[in-house]
């Protein structure tokens, strides 16, 4: 089989999106009668969708999202005061563009990281750049950068993030180091990129958490501060899924 030479130049270029195009018009014999400006207008449109895949494929491997959840796939039947309403909103991105921040708190089970997960895996799907860390290991990880020379690269890479989520903050209290890592995280990103914090814990036991008294204030006045808040309760989604499982047949 001989391959077009107008194929085998995109595909030199680079231009695979194009090239896959310009295999399947080539393909249907009616795509004969497009004009040449439609013909070339079908290729950009297959090179952009292409590159857009990629570049969320490669999104979403660097943002190491602890479930493989989606925005479409939240299910609003569960009672668990989530705001339909509200996390569409979410949904929508443009509190990231805003540079704000969003708290999810809640009892165990009640989905708090799977919905971080889900606008993480839909920021990314907005070319947006995302990293989830379970606190309790991101701030291990800095303890050991600290004393490997990496510190302060590490900072920089969380600073330039669009999209970190925090999950699972509490309820071991903060140490002095831990203290000083969250505070040079969150000064580091106020008012110029977003985090989700995920924690069983409320809002308002936040400042004990921290512990001392002047750093407590500094992390939870940007922190806080233009923050969106979904509050959930009720029981584990887990323990009522193993519940309907368990249930006989009638």
């Amino acid at each position: 089989m001989l391959i077009h030479p107008t194929l085998d130049l995109l595909t030199s270029l680079g231009l695979h999106g194009m090239a896959k195009g310009f295999r399947d018009l080539d393909a249907q014999p009616e795509a004969s009668r497009l004009e040449h400006a439609e013909w070339l207008g079908l290729l950009l449109e297959q090179e952009k969708t292409l590159r857009q895949q990629k570049r969320f494929e490669s999104r979403a491997r660097a943002a190491r999202l602890r479930h493989a959840a989606s925005v479409e796939d939240v299910d609003y039947r569960a009672v668990r005061g989530l705001d339909r309403a509200l996390f569409l909103k979410l949904a929508a991105g443009d509190w990231i563009r805003s540079r704000h921040n969003l708290l999810i708190t809640g009892p165990c089970g009640v989905g708090k990281s799977w919905l971080s997960c889900a606008l993480g895996h839909k920021a990314c799907r907005e070319d947006f750049s995302v990293a989830y860390h379970r606190v309790p290991r991101l701030l291990a990880a800095l303890a050991l950068a600290r004393g490997d020379g990496r510190y302060a690269r590490m900072l920089r890479t969380i600073a330039r993030l669009d999209l970190l989520i925090l999950d699972d903050w509490g309820p071991e209290p903060l140490d002095a180091e831990q203290r000083r890592d969250l505070l040079e995280i969150v000064e580091d990103r106020y008012e110029a990129r977003s985090i989700i914090v995920t924690s069983q814990l409320p809002v308002d036991r936040w400042y004990e958490l921290i512990g001392n008294p002047t750093i407590a204030d500094a992390i939870l006045d940007r922190l806080v501060h233009n923050a969106y808040r979904i509050d959930l309760k009720g029981e584990s989604l887990r323990k009522t899924k193993q519940s309907t499982i368990a249930q006989p047949a009638a």
